[in-house]
This record gives C-alpha cells, structure tokens and sequence, in this order.
C-alpha cells in the first residue's frame, strides 16, 4: 500500500472507520517513514490498541500482538523451547543407541516462536504489525529487554545467535500511564498523546463505526457522554463506550436518547457503582437538559 503523503494517509484511515486527527495521522506517517516504533499513550479506550488494527487492515498485512501483563517474561514473549519435542527426540535417539548432543537439541527446530520473534522472523510480503499493547502493566526489567528489539529491530538467543529482521516491523506500543514507562525506551519511538476527542470527531467516529444508528440518537449519546467527561468520575468513559452504548441503545430500537432508557444502561458506559449512583442521582437531570437541546 502506497501512502503519498500525511492527507493520503487520513483518508485512507477513514475509509476503514478509524477518524484520525492531523497530528495523530503526522505521527502514524512519520513512523511508517522513518521506520520507528510510534508510543501511544493516553486514557483507556481513545483509541489506541485501534491504530494498530486499523494500520495492519491499511497495509494489508499480519497484525501480530503482545499483550503485556505483570510478569511476562521472554519465554511469552519472545520464545521458549520446545520440552516435549525435546524429550521426545532423546528417547528417539536411545531408543537407536544414541545420544543426542546439546546443539542439536536447541538448534531452530526446537524453538518455539512467540509474537516479538515472530515479528522480527515474518517473511510475508508485507512487514507485520506489532502491537505491544499495555506495556505499563508490564515490568521495568520487560522494558529493558525491548530495547535492543526496538533500536537493531533484532534478537538475540543464547544458544542460537542473533536473530535480524530483514524489514523492520511497524511496531505500535500502547500505555494507559498507569506507571511511568522509561525513558530509555520512549528515545527508542516517535510519541503522540491521544487525547478524548472533541464533540466533533466522536460523533464523526460513532457514524463512522455504528452507522445503523439513528443520527439524532447518535448527537445526544456523544452530547450526553462528552457531558460525562467534565463530571468528578473515578473512571472517565472512553470512546469504547460511547461506541458499546451506541450499538447498545440502537439494539433496543430507541431513536432518541430518554431519561428512563439512560438510567437503565448507564452500566454500558459507567463501570463503577459509585459513578452510576452520582450521576442517577445528582447530576442526570442537567445533562439530560443539555442532551435535550440537541432535538
């Protein structure tokens, strides 16, 4: 897939429902250009882990994906040997009269490839994408790891050597900051903050992803959740959300968005019991007001 320039490249998102803004798309060409991995960081569901689907459907290639969690360690991520093949070989080569040698037992066909080294490994005619999704559920000594696959684009295993990517990967890391990620590792990638969008582009990416919906419905449920957002809220929704009540609200055939209907569903977008109660009840009336301008 030829992209001729940052505009090309927006269009192009578009055409596959993912509403890209100007630095956003910059960011993602620059990246492609440059061949860098591009950090994401921002609140959870504006957007990110989305970038990457929507870059792998535009490139026409795999979309390869690790998601990080506490604890993961290199035999996940990267590779593992192996055991049972393994022992089955030895017992194979007893069974002959024979023992089997160390090299011959890590050797490449004992090797277990997981998403980092199928990344670096991929011989399709396009270069995958990469998602490290949530690197900041993962620990420092992960991110330390990353470093010589984000800068060589390459891995090295012990008994083995080093392993180089003949086309580098466009690689997509996603955080929601619920730690501090290092700074050794963002020097490594261009980096965009993505932000809650404006009433604008969420009702542009709630036509866009729930076209089936009725437009007025659609103004009010972007209205009522960008509303929801100025609101003191332990967890603000996301554009997830506001895309699941959407396709929520549209299931229940409503046209237009009614006080008892929101009441009955605010767990689609709320996902803490003592958000729900503070909206019911202190603050759904004014924001139903300001939503019922919209009719």
């Amino acid at each position: 897939m030829n992209i001729e320039s940052i505009e090309d490249l927006q269009t192009k998102l578009g055409n596959l429902s993912y509403i890209a803004d100007r630095g956003l798309s910059t960011s993602i060409y620059l990246a492609l250009k440059l061949h860098r991995p591009l950090f994401l960081e921002g609140e959870a569901g504006v957007g990110k882990t989305e970038v990457a689907k929507a870059l792998a459907s535009l490139l026409e290639t795999e979309l390869i994906r690790l998601q990080c969690y506490e604890g993961l360690d290199i035999h996940h991520s990267v590779y593992e040997w192996n055991y049972t093949r393994q022992m089955l070989h030895i017992r194979l080569l007893e069974s002959q009269g024979k023992q089997a040698k160390e090299t011959e037992l890590f050797g490449r066909d004992f090797l277990l490839s997981r998403p980092l080294l199928q990344a670096i490994e991929s011989t399709a005619k396009n270069p995958p994408v990469l998602l490290i999704d949530e690197i900041d559920r993962s620990d420092e000594e992960f991110e330390a790891f990353l470093l010589e696959v984000l800068s060589e684009f390459q891995i090295t295993i012990p008994e083995i050597g080093t392993i180089k990517a003949a086309r580098p990967p466009v690689v997509i890391i996603t955080s929601n900051r619920t730690r501090e990620v290092h700074d050794a590792l963002k020097r490594r990638c261009l980096y965009f903050w993505i932000d809650y969008p404006s009433f604008e582009k969420e009702l542009a990416i709630v036509s866009a992803k729930v076209p089936h919906a009725p437009a007025q419905l659609s103004k009010q449920i972007t209205r009522f959740v960008q509303e929801l957002r100025h609101e003191d809220l332990y967890k603000l929704p996301g554009v997830s959300e506001t895309l699941d009540w959407a396709e929520a609200l549209t299931a229940l055939d409503q046209q237009v968005l009614k006080t008892e209907i929101v009441e009955n569903t605010l767990g689609v977008i709320l996902k803490y019991e003592d958000d729900i109660m503070l909206i019911r009840e202190q603050h759904l009336a004014s924001i139903m007001d300001k939503v019922i301008e919209l009719a």
